[in-house]
């Protein structure tokens, strides 16, 4: 088969593309000029093909999709803080563009769009696929239900044969929020624990998550359905971060937060980068007291059912994979 993976210079994409010519595909992945493709430099030139452009340009998505017999949408803007108008047009307009191309690829199968369990606005209970898609007021969640919004449209008015994951927290090696950001944070000693650290972390090693895309392009019954990914653990933020700290021999989070006091403080601390042109990014921003104070433990059951998704790498196993590749880079 030949398949396109978008976000390939990310963490996701780059490891389900490594993945993929493991099992002997061909993989076309769409670069920008300026994509640091390192990770997939021994393959480039052989079993992977660059097409350079962008989400926003139809010509190189046009050549992208060509022969394409699955698409992985995997690129989006998934960091908790940049300008809005990034997000936008990474995660809503990028995936229409992406979507208008993918019509004209007659080849195609399956079309895989890389949801977020972020689209539920983060309730207090964690929901099945069944849950109501919530704008929680933040741009990350809300561009992520635009794309979500305009890839089941594609499939009801056009028939694009489309799957949505909606994994929950993965982590991993190349792992920037889950893995770099928060070994930087603990170096520092400025790591926080929002309620003690008590919330499921819906953790999902890079490797599980990729295992579940794979199953959900290739399962025939898997077309118009939605699938929620995470190893169902059950293993919470202070279990988490206390494992990372113990493998990089660092002390333990000293700041701890209640909820609601954490929510106010990030508030404050956005504004004036809200309204300011100021460099850099706050401290603190909601979205991420939202994924650290939220359960996170999304159930995925369904997947489990429907595409024998079995997450097999365990916490301590993910962690010291992460360590391990984050000492490599250091």
């Amino acid at each position: 088969m030949s398949v396109l993976v978008t976000g390939a210079s990310g963490f996701l994409g780059g490891r389900l593309a490594q993945v993929l010519v493991q099992q002997g595909e061909q993989v076309t992945v769409l670069a920008r000029p300026t994509s640091d493709l390192r990770h997939l430099a021994a393959l480039v030139g052989g079993p992977i093909r660059v097409v350079t452009g962008a989400l926003t340009d139809d010509a190189s998505l046009r050549e992208a999709v060509r022969d394409a017999t699955i698409i992985f949408h995997c690129a989006a803007a998934s960091t908790d803080w940049a300008r809005v108008s990034v997000y936008q047009e990474c995660n809503a307009t990028g995936t229409r563009m992406l979507l208008d191309a993918a019509r004209h690829a007659s080849r195609l199968r399956r079309f895989v769009h890389v949801s977020t369990t972020d689209v539920y606005g983060y309730p207090s209970i964690p929901c099945a696929e069944t849950g109501a898609l919530k704008d929680a007021g933040l741009p990350y969640n809300r561009t992520k239900i635009l794309a979500e919004k305009a890839v089941w449209q594609e499939a009801q008015q056009d028939g694009l044969p489309v799957t949505v994951v909606r994994p929950a927290t993965i982590y991993g090696p190349r792992g920037k929020a889950f893995v770099s950001d928060i070994a930087a944070l603990l170096r520092k000693r400025q790591m926080i624990f929002i309620d003690g650290g008590r919330a499921t972390a819906g953790l999902l090693y890079v490797d599980d998550a990729v295992a579940g895309m794979i199953a959900a392009a290739r399962s025939p019954a898997a077309e118009g359905q939605a699938y929620n990914l995470s190893d169902g653990s059950g293993r919470t933020w202070k279990e988490y971060v206390s494992a990372m700290a113990r493998e990089l021999g660092c002390k333990l989070p000293w700041i701890n937060l209640p909820f609601g006091t954490a929510i106010g403080v990030a508030h404050t601390m956005e504004a004036p980068f809200r309204c300011l042109p100021m460099p850099g990014r706050p401290p603190l921003t909601r979205h991420a007291v939202f994924l650290l104070g939220r359960n996170q433990d999304f159930p995925a059951r369904k997947a489990r059912a429907e595409l024998d998704f079995a997450p097999k790498v365990s916490m301590n196993e993910g962690i010291a994979r992460s360590v391990d590749w984050l000492k490599s880079v250091s």
